[in-house]
């Protein structure tokens, strides 16, 4: 089995926050960095068997997405070295049309 090194976009990235803000919102502070937490973790165990997940090559060349807790939709591509975590949405969001934006 191959391990990949995981990275983040700067729009994951930013989705990190924004989801760590609604749920801070909502819950408090200290849910929301557990939350925050189990979701990076989860993202970085993509190193290994990284192309699991549904491939949506209809939507973009390379995409895979994977769902989280229910809740939350992870979008990354696969590369020979790396997996890139792309987008990281909340449940609800339309998230196909966001990669048809870009």
């Amino acid at each position: 089995m191959r391990s990949r090194s995981v990275r983040f976009s700067e729009s994951a990235r930013s989705d990190l926050l924004g989801i760590h803000d609604w749920i801070s919102s909502v819950a408090s502070w200290k849910t929301a960095s557990a939350y925050i937490e189990r979701l990076e973790h989860f993202c970085m165990a993509l190193d290994l068997a990284s192309e699991r997940g549904t491939a949506r090559e209809d939507v973009r060349g390379g995409l895979h997405v994977v769902g989280f807790e229910r809740k939350i939709s992870i979008a990354f591509r696969v590369t020979d070295h790396d997996v890139v975590i792309l987008r990281i949405f909340r449940d609800g969001r339309d998230w196909e049309s966001e990669f048809a934006k870009e």
